[in-house]
């Protein structure tokens, strides 16, 4: 699996339009594919670009509880960007959504998890540390439930996807 590259004027100009549109009118959706290690972008014009990635655990299955370092599947949208002093840039998920409660409840109700289980939060798309990017490489889950860019690709990635941007994470 390789990165594959986009221009970077087409970058720059999808990134100002992308900056200089309503939310509603995001361009942009991200589909995570836990499977094939992949996160792809996509755009009205369908698809941009595809980035490797890795996640917390080698369990690939939906996260159940908080510290489980488990990736959770479903949808959910970009609410914030910030640069992380570890990680470097960093798309806060809106993890837990009320999908991810109801699901919760359920495992709980039918003891699959302890009753004093958390649900967990703090679920972002951020970069590896720069000297780290071997681990994406070579498939070594290391986070804790996030999903991790190189750190020289995620720089792309953070240039051009706004907040609000919607993303699935697939199994």
């Amino acid at each position: 699996m390789a990165f594959v590259p986009v221009n970077k004027q087409t970058i720059q100009m999808r990134s100002f339009i992308a900056d200089t549109l309503p939310h509603a009118e995001n361009p942009y959706y991200i589909i995570i594919d836990k499977s094939d290690y992949e996160l792809k972008v996509y755009d009205n014009e369908g698809w941009y670009a595809t980035y490797p990635i890795v996640f917390g655990s080698k369990d690939l299955g939906d996260k159940m509880r908080e510290g489980d370092k488990r990736t959770p599947t479903g949808n959910f949208k970009i609410i914030q960007k910030r640069i992380n002093p570890k990680w470097g840039p960093q798309m806060l998920l809106d993890y837990p959504t009320p999908e991810s409660y109801r699901r919760f409840n359920e495992r709980k109700s039918q003891g699959l998890i302890p009753k004093n289980a958390r649900i967990g939060n703090g679920i972002a798309i951020h970069a590896t540390r720069p000297q780290e990017e071997w681990t994406v490489d070579n498939y070594y889950n290391w986070t804790d439930g996030c999903i991790s860019v190189k750190y020289s690709e995620m720089q792309d990635l953070y240039s051009y996807i706004p907040v609000g941007t919607p993303v699935t994470v697939q199994p």
